[in-house]
């Protein structure tokens, strides 16, 4: 028995890229490796029972968080005149760099294949990540272990699929960063 979380959504399931965090046993991750990488591009093992869990919770934190700095800076920029393109560029290749940006680009245009040229169609839905973003906060106050940036992200993203968002992509958020409201 293993658990094995993923990484790369619906786009890195279709193409065979998905990321593997695996929690078991030495045995169980040798015995379970070989099926996973018919699936997927990396298998990693993350340690014993419940880490591969564990590993996703935390990955998807650092998602979630860095989406929404990523949005603030774009609104930030839209208001100072700066256009999306030399922003991107510039922070891409900057210490601004991280997959929300050069990935996931929450504005149209940049990254040919995100979801913000796609009106936000979801590769992960923003319920998603606020479900993730719960069992961090959950497992976060088990563990006895302070999460603020967590914890406000999560509180962004429920604020947002109230608001009736809730399956649009997560890289949608800048909807809500820039003060808009859901259409209907």
């Amino acid at each position: 028995m293993v658990d094995a979380p993923v990484s790369g959504g619906v786009a890195g399931a279709e193409a065979a890229t998905l990321t593997f965090m695996v929690g078991g046993s030495e045995e169980a991750f040798a015995r379970a490796k070989p099926l996973l990488e018919a699936m997927g591009r990396a298998v990693i093992h993350a340690g014993g029972p419940g880490t591969g869990q564990a590993a996703k919770i935390c990955n998807n934190m650092m998602l979630g968080i860095q989406m929404i700095s990523v949005c603030e800076a774009f609104v930030l920029a839209e208001r100072l005149g700066l256009e999306h393109e030399r922003l991107f560029e510039i922070a891409s290749k900057s210490s601004g760099q991280c997959w929300s940006l050069t990935s996931y680009c929450p504005v149209p245009g940049p990254v040919p294949q995100a979801p913000s040229n796609r009106d936000y169609r979801p590769g992960f839905t923003a319920a998603m990540m606020l479900k993730d973003l719960g069992l961090v906060q959950q497992t976060a106050q088990q563990a006895g272990s302070a999460t603020p940036l967590g914890a406000m992200a999560a509180q962004l993203y429920r604020l947002f699929v109230q608001q009736g968002n809730a399956d649009l992509d997560f890289s949608a958020i800048i909807r809500f960063i820039r003060g808009e409201r859901p259409a209907g």
